[in-house]
């Protein structure tokens, strides 16, 4: 699934950077040595906190994935943090609380950095579904390195695919495999979407020229898929907010890196850090530009359906 990350793409460029300066340095038998100095950044908290919701089961399927970030070149590893939960709230159309609840998470795993709802208490933590009908307001909390973080989001919904089928146009080479995909939007709001189309490709798209119609679009695969190979296509619900972060992730992360593989360098997402402040609900630190983790949390309707190439 981000933030003040470095992108796989620039990483690569910049290591084919340096085996170009070698080349240079050893065809010209100059014996000075080149150094190239990379970016450096204390580590930062990586959150993956992307849950998709399918309406039909009692609960939301809660799992949030922690890491942190290493060094310029280095690999992510995982975070043990020192808290989580997730906060609900429920309000009238006048604004006051006519619900709320916690759900307390706990890493089951020890060293996984996978976050679930704590079997330990007394009272069922999962999130049941139902609660969605209220648009509640979701709020992350989280305690890491003695720091707090939050994020915010409400329920985005989704609507069903109505057909996936193989094309047999391409794009640009012979290389390359057609999906087109149809789907019918809800004419009662603006919605946003996002696709994921399995090996780590995704797509967005917004209904403003297609509202309340049906729309028929084609995702090209950069290679050919092998016949009898099973893809499964998601639709997911969005905000503009989860829209725009999933926009800029997919410019940042081209040439199959995987958006939820490596840190971006300018994504920022929707996680701030609140250490200091006390409102829960005031999760926009701009005194703090710097200060925030990576990554994104958002409640999504999804819909999927799988496709067998021929």
């Amino acid at each position: 699934m981000n933030l003040s990350y470095l992108s796989a793409a620039i990483i690569t460029m910049l290591k084919r950077l340096g085996i170009l300066l070698v080349v240079i340095v050893f065809f010209s038998g100059c014996e000075d040595v080149i150094e190239v100095e990379t970016p450096t950044e204390p580590p930062r908290l990586i959150v993956n906190g992307i849950l998709r919701v399918d309406e039909n089961e009692p609960f939301i399927p809660v799992e949030i994935r922690v890491s942190q970030t290493d060094n310029f070149f280095g690999e992510t590893t995982v975070a043990s943090l020192e808290s989580i939960a997730i906060f609900i709230e429920a309000f009238d159309e006048t604004g006051a609380t006519i619900g709320s609840g916690t759900s307390n998470l706990t890493e089951l795993d020890e060293g996984s950095g996978i976050y679930v709802p704590d079997p330990s208490f007394s009272t069922d933590q999962r999130i049941s579904t139902a609660v969605l009908a209220l648009d509640p307001l979701f709020t992350l909390v989280i305690t890491y390195n003695g720091r707090r973080y939050a994020a915010q989001t409400r329920y985005a919904p989704a609507a069903p695919i109505d057909r996936i089928v193989q094309g047999t146009e391409t794009l640009f080479d012979d290389d390359t495999t057609e999906v087109i995909v149809s789907f019918t939007d809800d004419e009662t709001r603006d919605n946003f979407y996002v696709f994921d189309f399995g090996l780590g490709a995704f797509s967005v798209t917004e209904d403003q020229f297609y509202q309340g119609e049906s729309f028929e679009f084609s995702y090209f695969y950069d290679r050919e898929l092998t016949p009898g190979e099973e893809i499964t296509v998601s639709i997911l619900g969005a905000d503009q907010g989860f829209y725009n972060y999933m926009d800029l992730l997919i410019e940042q992360t081209e040439n199959n890196l995987g958006v939820f593989e490596t840190p971006a360098a300018t994504a920022r997402g929707n996680v701030f850090d609140i250490t200091g402040l006390d409102n829960i609900n005031v999760v926009d630190n701009t005194d703090r530009p710097f200060d925030f983790p990576l990554g994104y949390f958002a409640i999504v309707e999804s819909f999927s359906e799988t496709i067998t190439i021929e």
